[in-house]
């Protein structure tokens, strides 16, 4: 399959298990928050979100090794591949038994200075779901370097299986966990650490049996310290920016928790659920694109590597857009549906974080770019450090006896901020054409923002029932689609999509 069908055909297949998750997810939530009650799934997300904090370096690891193997892909170097994949093995192991050792060490120092704002009676049960989630978390260090793979061969579709493996498992927990008798928080907690266990085995197993360059070969390349110093170099500064994103949100959570209590945290942790739900569509526009990117690279095809960018800087933003934006205007109404009685605060939380979302993807591609050409250690000073000053602010603001959502306005202005500094830093890094990415990302993408956001408000002062946001967001998507169809992709485009369609066709009649 030529490169520009492979992208479409993992997007689409990511899209359409996204959206069979997300509905597993939102009702496993609901389940969870019915069977728990708000303080308990105040206390799991707070406790959690203490050790997902260093859950940041899975990703970068994932980032790295997925930059490397395709990079090596880019240079047709296939012995590369696996001295790459091997050493980055090895860092995995070593930093996954590092960090495993410092959180375990650390809990007695977390709980008994009473670090969080935890009832007394509930200590022995956080510190139950702290060690639970801390060995989730060496679990997914270790699968880091397998996923990398599978996405820089653009395999998407076995991670598709695999993930809706996981949401039906987590549903099925759910389920469970509403009959159970035991203490829900620590039956939870464990079963998803089992659920993780069952991910580690089936990605390593099939990976090792499908790609020779996953099996582990001992002799004179098995370490190869070039290989790890670059490999080192890559992952601490990726590791750097993504902690940054990672402390700043845990740290409004326990900010938030030390001025308001357990039950805020339960509405902030929602709306990261919806966020993270919502994020599909940037992660499958993200997984598809960006090994062609970093092949481009590999191949020294800069030219081509900026146009690809844009491209997905476009069409991450806007596809969005057509779901981020009605889901925001409906998000009372969906609440109320999806949850019954929200805890106070979550509509509010869940608009700002998918809005500082939106503004973050119109440049996202170009941070693609930046981790294509490996050299990122200003530009993750200059884009991912000012970010870090939210906590400053937010604790500045709540100590001064600001409400809960002037937190949420600084951490818009900032992400608004770093979104747009990219633009000057790729001018002075490959000359990128500012006003060419304005006139070609930027602005439509802004248009169809106005147009789906009409449309939605549209349809609420239209109709008065209780599902309206299905009915709003299907609208939406429907005007978004054909504005985007008849105004912003070309002739090309249009083609190529007719085409893959046609074939699809095609074969489902035989």
């Amino acid at each position: 399959m030529n490169p520009s069908g492979r992208i479409i055909g993992n997007t689409l297949a990511q899209y359409l298990k996204s959206v069979f998750t997300i509905v597993l997810s939102l009702y496993s939530t609901r389940l969870v928050l019915n069977a728990l009650g708000e303080s308990d799934y105040g206390i799991y997300q707070l406790v959690a979100g203490v050790v997902a904090m260093l859950g940041f370096v899975t990703n970068a690891l994932v980032t790295t090794t997925q930059r490397y193997v395709s990079h090596s892909f880019g240079e047709n170097d296939i012995a590369k591949v696996g001295v790459v994949f091997r050493n980055s093995l090895l860092i995995h192991l070593l930093l996954g038994v590092i960090l495993l050792v410092i959180m375990l060490v650390l809990m007695n120092v977390i709980f008994q200075h009473q670090w969080l704002k935890i009832d007394a009676d509930r200590i022995g049960t956080a510190g139950i779901v702290y060690v639970s989630t801390t060995i989730v978390l060496f679990i997914s260090i270790l699968v880091a370097p397998f996923k990398a793979m599978f996405i820089a061969r653009e395999n998407m579709i076995f991670i598709c299986i695999v993930e809706t493996v996981d949401g039906v498992m987590k549903l099925l927990l759910a389920m469970w966990l509403v009959g159970s008798s035991s203490d829900k928080v620590v039956f939870y907690s464990l079963m998803l650490l089992v659920i993780q266990f069952v991910n580690l085995l089936i990605y390593t197993s099939y990976a090792i049996g499908k790609y020779p360059e996953c099996r582990i070969r001992f002799g004179k390349d098995t370490i190869n310290m070039t290989c790890i110093r670059n490999l080192s170099r890559f992952a601490g500064w990726t590791t750097y920016g993504m902690g940054i994103i990672v402390m700043r949100n845990q740290g409004i959570a326990v900010i938030l928790n030390h001025f308001f209590g357990t039950v805020i945290n339960a509405a902030y942790g929602i709306a990261f659920q919806i966020y993270g739900a919502v994020s599909f569509v940037s992660s499958s526009i993200l997984n598809a694109m960006n090994p062609q990117i970093m092949k481009l690279e590999g191949s020294n095809d800069k030219e081509k590597m900026l146009r690809l960018s844009e491209k997905e800087s476009l069409f991450s933003a806007m596809l969005m857009m057509m779901i981020s934006i009605p889901i925001m205007i409906e998000m009372p109404n969906i609440l109320e549906v999806w949850l019954g009685v929200a805890p106070e605060g979550t509509a509010m939380f869940s608009i700002f974080i998918l809005a500082s979302f939106l503004v973050d993807q119109l440049t996202c591609g170009l941070n693609s770019v930046m981790q294509a050409l490996g050299d990122i250690r200003a530009y993750s000073l200059m884009v991912y450090t000012p970010k870090l000053g939210v906590l400053v602010l937010v604790w500045f603001l709540l100590f001064r006896g600001y409400g809960p959502q002037s937190s949420m306005w600084v951490y818009f202005a900032v992400e608004f901020l770093v979104s747009f500094m990219r633009l000057p830093i790729l001018k002075a890094k490959v000359k990128l054409d500012i006003r060419h990415f304005v006139h070609d990302v930027i602005m439509p993408a802004s248009c169809l923002a106005v147009v789906v956001a009409v449309a939605s408000v549209a349809v609420v002062f239209a109709c008065d029932f209780k599902f309206r946001f299905l009915l709003t967001i299907t609208f939406a998507v429907m005007v978004g689609t054909v504005g985007i169809w008849f105004f912003v992709i070309d002739q090309a485009d249009r083609a190529f999509v007719k085409n893959m369609i046609s074939n699809f066709w095609h074969r489902c009649r035989k």
